[in-house]
């Protein structure tokens, strides 16, 4: 419009009318343009009952309406989109959805939403609730075409099944394995002899039951919120709980393969769980001080971090220590030592208790023997004989004293006479002979006509102190 036009009364009236219709429209539409709704998608099964704006209701209250129905194709199952008002939110993730049928004079269905629980956390607009969370009702054409002919026969087929199962005789081997008193018997039979042990069996449900009670007030409720939860948590995984009941097929089939095995340790399980009892005692016992180990173990766990960082300098200095430059090259050179040492040490492990018995024979036989004084009159000197021994050593030397090149050597001279004698035969030596002024006397001691058994077997500790003074002086026999 150029500058200098008026605007003409018709069109003044037509600007007029357009503002007021739309405004009547925002108005009494109740659309508000500037707004933004909360949008929730479902997925359903079965939609097919819904329509655009049927309502969605919380506890009976209606909260939004139905916008859109996106069906799939060849298929009942469908995603439906809803506007929530403020009133009906927040929705949580483990919210429920289900289709409802409307009061006789309402006709047609709704949406029933359950909220879910507030420690899950909240869903964002346009989030969309899986099919594991929704239902929708069963309508009775579906009722009526589940039970067509075929799946009649069926059922007709498993009835008389079941009944030839209950009043069947069991074929010879069957029973083998049951109870004399039951072999024989149908299972109807068994099964009403089975009535006897029903009060002592309901009574121990109904203990079951009572104790599902709890103890205190509303804990039924919160194991049923928190069944609620645990289904939830397992709707929300559908591949890992189908891989669960692949599995779990597997683990019982492995069970199946293992039957014989299985039932030895289900008929051993009454006293494991007997003697379990006293076990869970002594546990139960011991979680008090384990509780007061942990708080005192506290203060020390916190100086942990600051002790694994005063070792880092250690173990870096540790670490050069066994380098192959330090021990390690230490250790490859001491292997042959080592070697020969685990020799030397396996050695010493027989070499010990010979030492052992010749140590004892020395305290309890030599050095005692040795300290006895001998009594030899006329030359009896009256000194331990082991001092004689080294003294008779000294004179020895002094009596081989010589002053020429020829060495030590041993002077005897011995006397003329015309008593003849012989020392009998010396081993390496043979017979020896001499002239004696007079008749010899003999030795003392005597010596015996044959030299005295030596036992190799007897411990020389346990022999008995020799009586010193009991030789004789006499001839050779």
């Amino acid at each position: 419009m150029r500058r200098g036009d008026k605007v003409t009364p018709f069109k003044a009236g037509l600007m007029v009318v357009t503002i007021v219709a739309v405004f009547c429209f925002f108005v009494f539409g109740k659309v508000n343009p500037f707004a933004h709704p909360y949008k929730l998608k479902a997925a359903f099964e079965n939609a097919s009952t819904l329509h655009a704006n049927s309502p969605v209701r919380i506890a009976g209250v209606e909260v939004g309406k139905v916008k859109a129905i996106d069906r799939e194709p060849d298929s009942s199952a469908a995603v439906v989109t809803m506007e929530i008002q403020k009133n009906g939110l927040p929705i949580h993730r483990d919210a429920q959805l289900k289709i409802r049928p409307r009061i006789f004079m309402e006709g047609n269905f709704f949406v029933d939403v359950s909220p879910g629980t507030p420690a899950t956390g909240n869903l964002k607009s346009g989030s969309t609730v899986p099919v594991t969370r929704t239902s929708a009702p069963v309508q009775l054409d579906q009722v009526l075409t589940s039970l067509q002919s075929s799946t009649r026969q069926a059922l007709q087929t498993l009835v008389r099944g079941y009944g030839g199962a209950l009043n069947g005789k069991p074929q010879p081997g069957e029973d083998a394995d049951q109870p004399p008193e039951t072999r024989g018997e149908t299972a109807a039979k068994s099964l009403n002899d089975a009535t006897k042990y029903a009060p002592d069996a309901l009574r121990g449900v109904a203990i079951v039951n009572q104790a599902l009670l709890g103890t205190d007030v509303h804990d039924l409720s919160r194991l049923i919120a928190g069944t609620q939860k645990v289904t939830g948590a397992l709707a929300s995984r559908e591949v890992s709980l189908k891989e669960l009941v692949t599995n779990f097929n597997k683990t019982t089939g492995a069970f199946a393969a293992e039957q014989g095995n299985l039932r030895s340790t289900i008929h051993l399980l009454p006293g494991v769980l007997e003697r379990a009892n006293p076990v869970f005692d002594h546990l139960n016992a011991a979680f008090p001080p384990t509780r007061a180990f942990a708080r005192e173990i506290l203060p020390g766990v916190r100086e942990t971090p600051a002790t694994i960082n005063a070792a880092f300098p250690w173990i870096r200095q540790t670490r050069a220590l066994v380098s192959p430059d330090e021990l390690q090259g230490l250790v490859h050179d001491l292997q042959p030592a080592t070697s020969d040492l685990a020799q030397l040490t396996n050695g010493t492990v027989t070499l010990l208790p010979q030492v052992d018995l010749v140590s004892r024979c020395a305290i309890r036989v030599l050095l005692p023997t040795g300290d006895m004084k001998i009594p030899d009159p006329p030359l009896s000197t009256g000194i331990e004989n082991y001092k004689e021994f080294f003294q008779t050593l000294t004179s020895l030397s002094g009596e081989s004293q010589n002053f020429d090149g020829n060495g030590q050597y041993t002077r005897f001279q011995p006397g003329g006479g015309d008593q003849s004698f012989s020392t009998g035969g010396i081993q390496g030596l043979g017979r020896l002979y001499g002239r004696a002024a007079i008749k010899p006397l003999g030795t003392r001691p005597a010596r015996p006509k044959r030299e005295p058994p030596y036992n190799r077997s007897f411990p020389c500790y346990k022999n008995k102190l020799p009586n010193v003074a009991s030789a004789r002086t006499g001839p050779g026999e």
